[in-house]
């Protein structure tokens, strides 16, 4: 209960109330997972409209199709919807796939997002964007920040810094947001697949030489609030964003399990041992000074985000 009070009394600061104009907000990929926690906090954005739109239906989510990877489809919506800011939650995220699915994966992650951009910049739509921790080059032994060196070590990775690229090469407002290791009760992610799997089997082993953030994907929504809110839209620049701390996906593993009260036996193995198809970073831990400074926001350890999940979820995902 102290968690849950904790908890509460973070995300009360962020009831936004604020007497700036209504602004029309578009939502891509509204049906993945930042895109439903979205949906789970947009009453907190009261004063304004928000468009959900997806490239796939979902009977259980009042969402406007759209397929981002058509440049007229975008411009369509966003002039007869006069959208003011596009918040890009579309990514093409599988990395194992993308390494022999290149040519969609850069559709989605360059080319769509070029389009988004370039509608942006002709409609003076601020272009919000969701990129990752994959492009940097996995080198340093410190937190990272937005100016160090991009070296993309796999497919996905790539393709998401050319979205990067491409958005910088337009020329549009936008604020980018590097993120890392997403999780949630919304979609499919890490923490959900660890709860499930630590209850079926008696031992998983996990990789214990990669180190990161997790993000808890309301806590990013948070921010992406606070910004359009607060009419912070003219900071144009790129920012890293994740929870606070540092931790192998193994005691990331750990933590879920102990958490869910699970009994399986968690062990510890290296990327090499675990034989995965693609090279993931051994390093990507993100330097959020810059975006705390810059928006005033103080940002909650990983451990009591995910425990405030887990606790939050139905106990038949737990």
């Amino acid at each position: 209960m102290a968690l849950l009070k904790s908890m509460s009394g973070l995300w009360s600061t962020n009831n936004y109330s604020s007497d700036i104009i209504n602004m029309n907000i578009l939502v891509t990929g509204a049906n993945g997972q930042l895109g439903q926690a979205i949906r789970a906090q947009s009453h907190r954005l009261q004063n304004h409209n928000i468009v959900f739109t997806d490239v796939i239906s979902n009977d259980m989510l009042e969402t406007i199709l759209l397929d981002i990877t058509s440049e007229d489809a975008v411009r369509s919506v966003c002039k007869s919807a006069q959208i003011n800011v596009i918040i890009n939650c579309a990514a093409y995220t599988d990395v194992e796939k993308a390494e022999t699915d290149f040519e969609m994966a850069n559709l989605i992650n360059c080319d769509a997002v070029r389009n988004l951009a370039t509608v942006a910049k002709e409609c003076d739509i601020t272009l919000i964007h969701i990129s990752t921790d994959y492009v940097y080059d996995s080198r340093k032994a410190a937190p990272y920040v937005e100016t160090d060196e991009k070296h993309p070590i796999n497919v996905y990775a790539s393709t998401k810094y050319a979205g990067e690229v491409a958005i910088h090469e337009v020329g549009c407002k936008f604020i980018l947001f590097r993120t890392a290791w997403m999780f949630s009760g919304f979609g499919s992610n890490f923490m959900k697949t660890m709860l499930r799997l630590t209850a079926e089997k008696e031992t998983l082993n996990v990789v214990y030489d990669q180190v990161g953030t997790p993000t808890y994907a309301p806590e990013l929504v948070s921010i992406i609030f606070k910004v359009i809110d607060e009419d912070k839209l003219d900071m144009t620049g790129e920012y890293n964003f994740t929870n606070e701390g540092s931790v192998s996906w193994y005691d990331f593993a750990v933590a879920i399990n102990y958490l869910s009260g699970h009994n399986c036996k968690v062990n510890p193995c290296s990327s090499e041992e675990y034989g995965s198809k693609v090279i993931r970073p051994n390093y990507s831990v993100l330097d959020k000074s810059k975006v705390k400074k810059t928006f005033g926001i103080t940002i909650p350890h990983w451990l009591i985000s995910v425990s405030y999940t887990h606790l939050t979820l139905p106990t038949t995902e737990r």
